[in-house]
């Protein structure tokens, strides 16, 4: 079968990229044929059209435009696909050098992966995009991960056990795992946690050749400068960096050198407790009801992804978590400076993005101005903070903003206020800065003048007024006149001048010779002045490359104090408190709240919160808080506000609370709420007794654990010997600071035989036979859990609520006559639809309103206003 030339180098090209869908470079097209046209034009809801047949066959094809390329790429990155990307590499000119039917020279220049993104159409400017990768070496295993876009990386040794959990606090796009065994057994994760798994090589992991990479990447000799790394670590980091090397076809990432992680360092959160505390996505799976949406208050790209990472990773070390606190409180009185701090960075750009572009050769010259103008708000900030006392982590952020002088100043006399978007369109050079350019530039925009009169010359010389000098592609200008009036141009003596060019339906066209030396003139000064515009851009972005690495600490400067900043507005705004962070075991929260239902409460417009004490403070032992109540009532909010206060603390931030001391934590666990895992053959009880087991497994006794209704998913008496058993488990082997929900109130007896369990309740009032919710924690024990009139609240019908309650108070009967006695199911009136309930009439006035309708406050002497007191009181009596 004969194949085209073009088709055959489509084929080639393809045959060495299987797996992504190639976008092949035609003119201002980018093409796809075959089952690639046929998948593309599916998903991205385009035409599919042919083009020619190939094996008999017509050839399936789509396309889309060049300049709209990169929003069909992120919706084809959403859908799953990778995406190769195939330039021409000459012009059709070049070609034609090679012979007249010389296909133009094609290859792919950067395959399109999920964690290999860097524009900010395809990003998240306020998230990390992470791309990890996993190696297991005999019994070590590592992770290792990057944000091309921004240059981080970053790796840590893990045990295998943990890979879940590290993988949910990461939040990767892509995941790289060798190929063969591994692979195969990271999918159900992968899948569970819906990542892009990719497979590589094995020859990528062999941690020999990772050296030799990564040693090459950094330009050193070897890797002890870094720190000392595993093999595991080593074999992580170089299938990152192979990894990078096929997908960006050479052109490295400017990553910086790879900071080496510790689990100890940062509090251990697993991944179905990020889930129920809704810590950056909420269970709906959005951003907005997760702690991050309330807390964010942060200006800059830099400084909420900088939240992220310290919300996804509370600290454990407390100097660390001291020097926040430290600088935090300095930010929180020093208003002004703060406040004015911030306005400095709402104009900032997002400095580690711009540079990865200009590093990879994907920028243009917004990206230059885009670190011109940031390092101006860095000066300005810098010079804010003159004269000040600063806290170390904030001095030392400042001064990573100086020393940028000389770049600056070339910056700024270099570039335009507000440059094109590619290099290729010109004009973001400053007049005055380059007088080659400048010497271009008049040619050719005087070249416009020149044209302008040339045209009014030649119509007094021809006498056709409606005479006009164009211009296109294909002719360059040209005079253009009517048919009517190109008679006179063909005849003598205007002939002499007026060469003809071209024939149209209504037009005739002509040249002369001053016009084509003309033209030449200006064509020549234009592609001159774009030349020289070119190269003075790579100049810059090469004198802004040589001090990467200093502009990215200035980066990492300006994100700490745009979160510090950020922290310190929301701890005014919302009242926040600064918490006491020691080694001690105390866990003591006066007045706490929850941000997120705080919040909501407020924009709906409904009730204020009603702020609760927890005390978990425990010696050598545990310290557990059993709470019992009604559902409804806020156990469950209870329970994850605390949580989210120790989280909040140990990350460096002010709580929601009137005062918090808060001993060290080292792991976070919650079993709240209910959901299954059908596709993994879990029912709700299996994942509540999965994850129950979780904790009583892993948790030490610096853990903060909340659990909520354990055993509910089972019998009655099942449950309960579950839920006692995991509470003595707590108190005696895990000896933790925990609060554990329940509805079984039997086990309220545990408080007077465990030393460290205490008794808490969320109290209710009954009022006329109905329950109202006081959202209250105070000591002691519930006396019954409510769950029918929670029922009639909920709406259930009133001859159900009338039936339960009818089984309830015999079942009752039966508990009271002790353990033998025999519940006569036959004593109870079978089942009967009630009637439609009817409005109840209208209730008179009780005493009290009658007696208060009667008194005029205004009216009354001191006297008489007493006496009122006294009839008010006895009719309450």
């Amino acid at each position: 079968m004969t194949v085209t030339p073009m088709m055959a180098q489509y084929l080639e090209i393809k045959a060495a990229h299987p797996d992504a869908l190639l976008f092949y470079r035609m003119g201002d097209f980018y093409e796809m044929f075959f089952d690639d046209a046929v998948n593309a034009a599916e998903a991205l809801d385009i035409a599919l059209t042919k083009r020619g047949k190939h094996d008999g066959e017509d050839i399936p094809m789509c396309g889309v435009p060049v300049h709209a390329a990169e929003g069909y790429l992120l919706t084809l990155i959403r859908k799953g696909f990778r995406v190769a990307v195939g330039e021409q590499l000459e012009s059709p000119a070049e070609a034609k050098k090679r012979g007249s039917k010389s296909v133009v020279k094609r290859d792919v220049v950067r395959l399109v992966t999920p964690g290999t993104l860097t524009e900010d159409s395809l990003l998240e400017a306020r998230r990390h995009n992470f791309l990890v990768s996993y190696s297991e070496l005999r019994d070590e295993a590592a992770l290792a991960w990057a944000d091309i876009s921004t240059g981080a990386f970053h790796v840590m040794p893990i045990a295998r056990v943990r890979l879940s959990p590290e993988l949910a606090r990461l939040a990767p796009s892509e995941l790289i795992v060798a190929d063969g065994a591994p692979f195969d057994a990271t999918r159900p994760l992968a899948d569970e946690y819906k990542i892009p798994l990719t497979p590589l090589g094995k020859a990528s992991f062999d941690s020999t050749a990772a050296e030799k990479r990564i040693c090459t990447l950094f330009n050193v000799g070897a890797l002890d400068g870094f720190g000392t790394f595993t093999r595991a670590e080593v074999s992580a980091m170089g299938a990152l960096i192979d990894y990078l090397e096929i997908t960006q076809k050479g052109k490295l990432p400017l990553l910086q050198p790879p900071v080496q992680e510790a689990q100890d360092r940062v509090v251990q959160i697993d991944a179905s407790t990020r889930a129920s505390l809704e810590l950056t996505r909420s269970l709906s799976g959005g951003r907005a009801g997760s702690l991050l949406s309330v807390v964010d208050r942060t200006v800059t790209p830099g400084g909420a992804r900088l939240l992220e990472q310290r919300m996804a990773s509370p600290s454990r070390t407390l100097d660390v978590i001291s020097a926040r606190l430290a600088a935090l409180d300095f930010t929180v009185e020093a208003t002004q400076l703060s406040q004015d701090i911030r306005a400095a960075l709402r104009k900032t750009p997002d400095l580690d993005r711009a540079l990865s572009r200009l590093a990879l050769e994907r920028g243009g010259p917004r990206d230059l101005a885009a670190i011109r103008n940031g390092l101006v708000q860095a000066e300005t900030i810098a010079q804010m903070c003159e004269g000040q006392e600063l806290p170390d982590l904030i001095g030392g952020a400042v001064r990573d903003l100086l020393g940028f002088d000389d770049l600056l100043s070339l910056l700024d006399a270099a570039l335009v206020a507000d440059p094109p978007l590619l290099a290729r369109d010109g004009g973001f050079i400053a007049t005055g800065y380059d007088p080659e350019l400048d010497e271009a530039r008049t040619l050719r925009d005087e070249g416009r003048s020149i044209i302008a009169g040339m045209q009014q010359k030649y119509a007094e010389h021809t006498g056709i007024t409606s005479l006009k000098i164009k211009h296109n592609n294909v002719l360059g200008y040209f005079i253009e006149t009517t048919a009517t009036h190109a008679e006179k141009m063909l005849s003598a003596p205007l002939s002499e001048t007026y060469i003809h060019r071209q024939t149209t339906a209504n037009q005739v066209r002509f040249t002369t010779v001053e016009l084509s030396e003309i033209e030449t003139r200006i064509l020549n000064a234009g592609n001159r002045a774009l030349e020289i515009e070119k190269r003075l851009y790579d100049r810059l972005s090469t004198a802004i490359l040589d001090t990467a690495a200093r502009l990215n600490t200035a980066a990492k400067g300006l994100a700490e104090l745009d979160l510090v900043t950020a922290l310190a507005d929301l701890a005014r705004g919302e009242n926040w408190t600064r918490p006491k962070v020691d080694a001690s075991r105390a866990f003591h929260v006066e007045g706490g709240r929850h941000p997120v239902v705080e919040q909501a409460l407020r924009q709906q417009g409904g009730d204020t919160f009603v702020a609760n004490d927890c005390d978990l403070s425990a010696g050598d032992g545990a310290a557990i808080w059993l709470l019992t109540g009604p559902n409804m009532a806020g156990k469950s909010t209870f329970l994850r506000q605390n949580a989210l206060i120790a989280l909040l603390a140990q990350m460096g931030s002010y709580v929601p609370a009137e005062a918090a001391h808060i001993g060290l934590i080292s792991q976070l666990f919650s079993r709240v709420g209910a959901s299954d895992d059908l596709a993994r053959g879990r029912s709700t009880f299996m994942v509540e007794m999965v994850e129950t087991a979780a904790i009583l497994n892993q948790a030490d006794d610096r853990a903060l654990v909340i659990l909520d209704e354990i055993g509910r998913g089972t019998a009655t008496y099942d449950g309960l010997s579950i839920a006692w058993a995991t509470l003595e488990h707590l108190h005696e082997v895990n000896q933790a600071r925990a609060l554990f929900a329940t509805h079984y109130h039997e086990m309220t007896q545990l408080a007077g035989k465990l030393e460290g369990v205490e008794n808490a309740t969320v109290t209710v009032k009954e009022w006329e036979g109905e329950v109202i919710f006081l959202h209250e924690v105070k000591k002691g024990a519930a006396d019954r859990s409510y769950g029918v009139q929670v029922a009639q609240l909920a709406g259930l019908p009133a001859s159900v609520v009338a039936r339960a309650r009818d089984v309830l108070d015999m079942l009752e009967q039966g508990s009271r006559e002790g353990a033998g006695a025999k519940i006569q199911i036959d004593d109870l009136p079978l089942f009967a639809a009630a009637p439609p309930p009817q409005p109840k009439p209208a209730a008179g006035p009780s005493p009290v309103e009658e007696l208060l309708e009667s008194i005029h406050p205004d009216d009354l002497t001191p006297r008489e206003a007493l006496e009122a007191l006294y009839r008010l009181k006895d009719a309450t009596a």
